[in-house]
């Protein structure tokens, strides 16, 4: 785990609603577990940065063409064949997996944490249980959510200015971490369920507690964070150990009292909802009710009340009756942020779907279709696997949403459903390492994409560690890149290049050495303020600009 404090830095910033180019992003903190290398680095007395080496590993699920052989779709009799670069074996990474979670000197840095390390050594495949699977802010960004692959999520909280430490307002520290899933094995359909968390979704705080919900691929989960600093003394029929008294024995009734005790988060499991998907869960959604919640897997999006675990009604179905029919499958799903009737859809095909609930209990037919016509003479051999969306987020304005597919992002308008009124290019120089991208299994990946809190600029990720943003009113964009080698204090990110041929400039990086194991595929935008949180494989980054660092 590592932290550093930053120091101002003097750049022109356009505030909240600022370009991401025109802010100049500085690092602040990286997080994620530790290997057995720990070196520590001095930066005068102010602050101390430690570095923390550690294993990387690679996402490889697919989606899109591959998701018949994921969900095992084929019909009896039938088999598919093996897409290039599937490993049947599950080999190719290291048997012994050892991971701790807070060293001794990086527990000086961060403060008193409750929970010490405890240093693991399993057999596994590699370090693929760290990896982060979804980033989330809650809806004030004081609290930062992370699930990974081992079925763990760890809440991060943000500091507050304090007479003793001004300098720490800012700082994001662990808060408090659970595992929230394990993993299962349906004996009916001899499948094993992963415990890899692959949505976060924070409730609106009504009261002093936290709420959020986790799910994997098949059971969802609703999670209470509390603070408990006082506990009751003075019982009358238990004694100190909370064993019940002999009745016999009490002669003198006392009224229990509260006494002060050290501050401890408490996270327990309110609701779980399980048995309702067939297929793998891909998105959860709270709506703007805040009563009601949406899951969706690859064929059928449901509808879930908050205090409700036993049943839920199914509101979109799209399998077909012969499953050889099937075309495509849903891919993301979100409600909008104002109106709690409006709900959208994305397909692999790369279409939208806006439904209405007031239309229909069943939303099998869509109110709006968005849909971009294809240009014949832009197809290509992989034009129906890179057009497939993978995320889809409504503005928090709610007249817009944006879509990311494997090399763009497009801004669609909610009153226009035949083209998008936006859209950038990505990674438009990987269009002659498709075929390369195809063999290794990366043109399946799954990016994501974000708002910034005013909706005026909107992130996404790339390979090589890189992550794009663009002004949509200026119409800039700027590449940044979230690496060990930039996370030194008061570092401002510079803008990356990239060199598709001829002759490379000294600070552009040549495309044939981009490293497509490292990749963004999770972020996070804080809803007010310009702090972003980026994941990079087993790394949680954490970046602002020169306004928020110079409050500290």
């Amino acid at each position: 785990m590592h932290l550093v404090q930053c120091e101002s830095i003097e750049t022109n910033s356009q505030g909240a609603g600022g370009c991401g180019n025109d802010i100049q992003w500085c690092f602040t903190q990286v997080k994620g577990t530790t290997d057995l290398d720990v070196s520590e680095v001095h930066c005068g007395s102010a602050c101390r940065l430690i570095l923390l080496s550690m294993g990387e590993d690679i996402d490889t699920r697919k989606i899109n063409n591959s998701f018949l052989r994921d969900q095992n779709y084929v019909t009896e009799g039938e088999a598919l064949p093996q897409l290039p670069g599937d490993d049947q074996t599950g080999g190719g990474l290291p048997d012994i997996r050892i991971f701790t979670t807070f060293e001794e000197r990086a527990l000086e840095v961060m403060g008193e944490v409750e929970d010490r390390a405890i240093i693991n050594a399993e057999v596994s495949t590699g370090r693929k249980a760290d990896i982060i699977s979804t980033v989330e802010f809650n809806h004030t960004g004081e609290l930062l959510a992370t699930g990974d692959k081992g079925g763990r999520v760890v809440i991060f909280q943000r500091e507050q200015e304090t007479k003793s430490q001004p300098h720490h307002q800012g700082e994001y520290n662990v808060y408090s971490t659970f595992q929230s899933h394990e993993p299962e094995f349906d004996y009916l359909k001899s499948l094993e369920i992963e415990e890899k968390i692959n949505k976060i979704r924070w409730l609106p705080q009504q009261n002093a507690a936290h709420f959020l919900l986790s799910t994997n691929d098949k059971t969802i989960k609703l999670w209470k964070v509390s603070e408990r600093d006082k506990r009751p003394e003075g019982y009358n029929l238990k004694d100190e150990e909370g064993r019940m008294k002999d009745l016999s024995t009490v002669t003198v009734l006392q009224v229990p009292v509260l006494k002060p005790m050290d501050l401890m988060v408490e996270v327990t499991p309110r609701k779980i909802f399980a048995n309702a998907h067939t297929y793998h869960i891909n998105s959860i959604s709270v709506n703007s009710d805040c009563e009601t919640y949406m899951s969706a897997d690859d064929l059928r999006i449901n509808l879930w009340h908050l205090g409700i675990t036993d049943r839920s009604f199914n509101i979109v179905d799209i399998k077909p009756v012969d499953m050889e029919e099937l075309t495509e499958v849903i891919t993301a799903a979100e409600f909008h942020p104002h109106h709690c009737n409006l709900l959208v859809y994305s397909s692999s095909k790369g279409t939208l779907r806006l439904c209405d609930m007031r239309a229909a209990a069943l939303c099998d037919k869509h109110s709006k279709l968005f849909e971009e016509p294809e240009d014949p003479s832009n197809r290509f051999f992989f034009s129906e696997i890179t057009s497939s969306v993978s995320d889809v987020k409504f503005s928090h304005s709610g007249r817009y949403m944006m879509t990311r597919d494997y090399l763009t992002v497009k801004v669609w308008d909610l009153n226009m459903e035949t083209k998008p009124i936006e859209t950038y290019q990505i990674h438009d120089y990987l269009q002659s390492k498709l075929c390369s991208l195809y063999e290794n299994d990366c043109i399946f990946d799954k990016f994501e994409c974000a708002w910034n809190g005013s909706d005026s600029v909107i992130m996404t990720g790339a390979y090589n560690n890189f992550f794009r943003m663009f002004d949509r009113n200026t119409k800039r964009d700027v590449t940044l890149e979230a690496s060990r080698e930039n996370s030194k204090p008061r570092a401002v990110l510079k803008p990356r290049k990239v060199c598709t041929g001829g002759k490379r400039r000294k600070d552009e990086i040549s495309v044939d050495s981009l490293d497509f194991n490292k990749k963004i595929l999770h972020m996070a935008w804080h809803p007010t303020e310009n702090i972003i949180a980026v994941a990079a494989t087993n790394n949680l980054y954490i970046f602002q600009d020169k306004v928020n660092s110079e409050m500290h």
